[in-house]
């Protein structure tokens, strides 16, 4: 051992001699100093869709709040339950965290490359802030008053809330000015940085008028004119066709599966099954979209469980085979949910191409088509007396509503929204539940107790933090 030592040593001194720099030995030459901004916007991307998409009770339990699937035995969540597991909080740093800050920063790195023609950098850095506006719309749409001018910003550690109002306002100004940046002559993200879109700025400007015409439509009634100026600037240049959709596509492969699968297939999940809600509807219409939407119970039939009630998991329906598919995408926006819109503003009296009775078919149609099913098949949904726009039940609310919750299935969020926005259709409240029915989450306890004077004051504008105090959109 000696004899190895010795030489050793010398063979250590004649290494350090020939090196000038011995600081330069501490460099990692197989680590990046930064993150490629085009990475950051994809991580950006595949965290929101992951978000929205996931049925983990930590984080996302809208398919239950909005009576779509119900529980076997676990019952808090849907009962309305969201603060044992403190929901709140990892939704809130979900997207400020994992979505906000990695689109903030990846168009700081973009800002700052001199090496991007005119036309590339506007491109990317107006597809950078249509993706922070969608975020932002979630958290203000979720909670009501949030950090917005000063979020993001590390000099601010305790950021101010910002009334929602304003922040709604901002983000359609935002979006007026994103579309007018966006020039389908330039280039932008490339095929395999842009996991929406593929690089299609042409898409991406649809994507923004879908969006320019959702968020529009949410304040329609608090704010007709500001609706109506968004909704109609939008729909000539807003999503026409399916081939427009914006997805996020999940691969067959870990660590890019879609999050269902991975929460119910590998994780072996045996408490999801479908709600009596939801199921009454498909069965009672004969809707084509039925076994996509579920999977039979043991007995080979279909079947929903009361949301809030212990259910014995055998006995009921669970997630479809194609909704939990490994590559099963996530919708962000498509022609299914922009033509109800379209429907809508008819009924509103904005001025959109069509009428009220085309567009609701068209979303229908498009729905079941992309479900699998067949165009004879949503001609003879259609057909039925409960379902024709002449003579479905209820105004145009109840009609829209109840038809636009069937087509979001598996879109939880915008679900919720679209029953909080048109108080359509009518769930059933859970057994035991915990409050009436959930209009917003409440602050993150952590911004309780880590910016307290702020989260305050934001409490006591919205009207108090409980999850009834409606936003100030909701008026209905």
């Amino acid at each position: 051992m000696k004899r190895i030592f010795l030489v050793f040593v010398p063979l250590l001194f004649l290494a350090t001699a020939c090196t000038e720099d011995l600081a330069s030995l501490n460099v990692e030459t197989k680590k990046p100093a930064t993150i490629p901004a085009p990475t950051l916007f994809s991580s950006a991307v595949k965290s929101l869709a992951g978000n929205l998409a996931t049925a983990s009770v930590n984080t996302n339990v809208f398919r239950f709040t909005t009576s779509q699937w119900a529980m076997a035995v676990y019952q808090d969540e849907a009962q309305y339950d969201f603060a044992t597991r403190a929901i709140p909080n990892t939704w809130w740093s979900g997207m400020y965290r994992d979505v906000l800050a990695d689109l903030r920063e990846s168009s700081r790195l973009i800002n700052a490359d001199a090496t991007l023609l005119p036309k590339e950098k506007a491109n990317k850095l107006a597809i950078l802030d249509i993706m922070e506006v969608y975020t932002f719309s979630i958290l203000v749409n979720t909670f009501g008053n949030i950090p917005y001018t000063e979020a993001l910003n590390s000099a601010k550690l305790f950021p101010k809330y910002d009334d929602a109002k304003t922040v709604s306002a901002d983000l359609l100004a935002r979006l007026n000015n994103d579309i007018s940046k966006l020039d389908a002559s330039g280039a932008a993200f490339t095929a395999s940085e842009d996991v929406v879109y593929k690089g299609s700025v042409a898409k991406w400007a649809k994507f923004a008028n879908t969006l320019r015409m959702k968020l529009g439509m949410v304040l329609a009634d608090v704010d007709a004119s500001a609706a109506k100026s968004a909704v109609e600037a939008s729909d000539a240049g807003a999503i026409s066709a399916a081939s427009d959709n914006g997805l996020f596509t999940y691969l067959s492969a870990s660590p890019n599966q879609n999050p269902l699968h991975v929460d119910i297939v590998l994780g072996g999940r045996q408490d999801y099954i479908a709600a009596k809600d939801l199921m009454d509807k498909l069965l009672g219409w004969n809707d084509p979209r039925t076994g996509s939407y579920f999977s039979t119970n043991n007995g080979g039939k279909y079947a929903g469980g009361i949301v809030g009630k212990v259910n014995t998991y055998v006995d009921f329906s669970r997630a479809g085979a194609k909704v939990i598919a490994a590559d099963a995408p996530y919708v962000l926006a498509d022609y299914v949910e922009t033509e109800f819109l379209r429907a809508e503003a008819k009924e509103r009296g904005f001025n959109v191409s069509g009428s009220a009775e085309s567009h609701y078919n068209n979303a229908i149609t498009a729905s079941i088509l992309y479900w699998g099913g067949t165009a004879a098949q949503a001609a003879e949904y259609l057909a039925q007396a409960d379902v024709a726009y002449t003579t479905a039940a209820g105004d145009w609310k109840q009609k829209i509503g109840t038809q636009k919750w069937i087509a979001l299935y598996n879109r939880p969020y915008e679900t919720w929204t679209e029953i909080r926005r048109l108080d359509q259709p009518k769930i059933a409240t859970p057994i035991n539940a915990k409050s009436g029915f959930p209009t917003r989450l409440t602050y993150p306890n952590t911004e309780q107790t880590l910016n307290g004077t702020n989260y305050t004051a934001a409490a006591s504008a919205i009207g108090g933090d409980v999850v009834t105090t409606k936003l100030f959109w909701d008026k209905n």
